[in-house]
């Protein structure tokens, strides 16, 4: 049983004899092991609450006021932290934090994220939301901060969590929460080798998402330079007379898109059931149906059996879809329709626009998605939050296009086509590596936490191996 559970982990060595620890899931412990309720270990367990006046309290410099969007597994993110004034702190002297608490979200989709309080945070509350828990012993305060992380007290949290309509855990439920504790002697030893390897598996996890947002970019550049250059880079320029388009091959074509325009058209907004459309009924497209370019047929909602659909909103293939309200990053999307859909509609948040027969729509969609038009696009919208912008089609019609005679987009189309595969592809390993990243990381945290790892003699390594 024990080598099955470090068949991932034979770097390192089991101990040598272990014990039934008596808890099912927990399975078997090393011999001097034991497990206990975090209850026993802690002097206070307990949370604060939302100040009187909510958020009009909060200040630009005061007491730092800590929220469950700062709390995280790899640390305090301040980056957004409130403050409140010093008469709001005395009205909750009792949910002061310290340095060295540990913090765990009890509430809400961060339920279970937790970290310790840094040395020399200075004065600091915390809402309702945060529950503060302070152990006996100081030198226990790293490894319980290790075991809470670990997925089997996360896989407690999960089944603990009450509220029919918003998770939450109360303080007697975090005080029964089962650790196994190694003696006090070995918790610096085992934390000591958590945080040296998780910062390592971390630095590595850093550069995979670096390493994501180039290839991301390089994405987007050849995109850009194929549907506004071309493929002959021999070919003679012309400036385009838009500044932010810059100069484009001297046989292109430049007009307004509105000159391609058969017609333009938004659809229908009828209340829809929040569930994709099974066999035989009629789903609504949602506006994120063309994020990212490529047409999603699964993002809809289901049409409530008592409407009849509107068969003119019938999606067809080649239609170019382009979203007319999204966030200010997504406004504008535009993606092709790939295939019929007789049984998915048009929403009121799409435009469904049908171009002249010398244009491609595939060509449209990739230009619409390169920097430029994005910004221009960007510029134009309109909301009162970035949360939701609208763009009016008068927008869409009056951008300048270069157009390549209808013979060169074909290539155009096909370059890009293949460099995407490439570029898909290259993404698909480097977020498998990521993914195996991260299950390595929460793997070898567990593993510590439970003893199913001798760890009494790591020191750390004087090179920089991976872990």
């Amino acid at each position: 049983m024990i080598a099955a559970e470090n068949k991932n982990m034979t770097k390192y060595q089991p101990y040598p004899e272990y014990k039934d620890s008596g808890v099912e899931w927990l399975g078997y412990l090393p011999t001097d092991w034991r497990v206990i309720k975090l209850g026993f270990l802690a002097t206070k367990i307990g949370s604060g609450k939302t100040p009187s006046g909510g958020a009009t309290v909060y200040v630009d410099e005061g007491i730092t006021f800590l929220r469950s969007q700062n709390v995280y597994d790899d640390g305090l993110r301040l980056d957004d932290v409130v403050h409140i004034t010093p008469d709001v702190d005395t009205e909750m002297a009792h949910s002061r934090v310290k340095p060295m608490d540990i913090l765990i979200n009890i509430t809400g989709a961060s339920i279970g994220r937790t970290c310790i309080v840094p040395l020399g945070i200075g004065s600091a509350n915390v809402n309702q939301h945060v529950c503060i828990i302070r152990l006996n012993k100081g030198e226990l305060i790293r490894f319980v901060s290790w075991a809470v992380k670990a997925q089997p007290t996360k896989a407690q949290i999960d089944n603990a969590q009450t509220g029919a309509a918003r998770e939450g855990l109360n303080f007697e439920q975090i005080a029964s929460l089962l650790l196994s504790l190694p003696p006090e002697t070995e918790c610096e030893q085992i934390s000591d080798f958590l945080d040296y390897e998780t910062a390592r598996i971390d630095r590595l996890i850093v550069q995979q998402q670096r390493l994501i947002e180039l290839l991301k970019e390089k994405r987007q550049a050849v995109i850009s330079h194929a549907v506004t250059k071309g493929m002959n880079p021999d070919a003679p320029m012309k400036d385009s007379g838009v500044e932010w388009l810059g100069q484009v091959p001297e046989h292109w074509h430049i007009r307004r898109l509105k000159h391609h325009i058969i017609s333009m058209e938004q659809g229908w907004s009828p209340q829809c059931e929040a569930r994709l459309a099974e066999m035989g009924e009629f789903g609504v497209m949602k506006v994120g149906c063309v994020n990212g370019g490529i047409f999603r047929a699964g993002e809809h909602k289901a049409l409530p059996a008592d409407l009849d659909p509107k068969a003119e909103y019938r999606l067809k293939k080649g239609q170019l879809l382009m979203s007319r309200a999204n966030t200010r990053e997504l406004v504008g999307s535009a993606a092709v329709v790939d295939a019929d859909y007789d049984q998915l509609l048009l929403c009121d948040k799409l435009y469904r626009i049908k171009l002249s027969s010398d244009v491609s729509p595939e060509f449209i969609a990739l230009l619409l998605g390169t920097l430029a038009y994005r910004g221009q696009i960007e510029l134009s919208a309109s909301g009162a939050s970035d949360s939701m912008q609208n763009i009016g089609q008068s927008t869409v019609k009056e951008l300048p296009i270069a157009f390549p005679p209808i013979d060169e987009v074909g290539g155009i189309l096909k370059y890009v086509t293949t460099r995407l595969r490439t570029f898909d592809s290259l993404n698909n390993q480097l977020k498998q590596q990521y993914s195996l990243l991260q299950e390595r990381r929460t793997a070898l945290i567990s593993a510590a936490v439970t003893g199913k790892i001798d760890l009494r003699g790591w020191i750390p390594p004087a090179d920089e191996v991976a872990a």
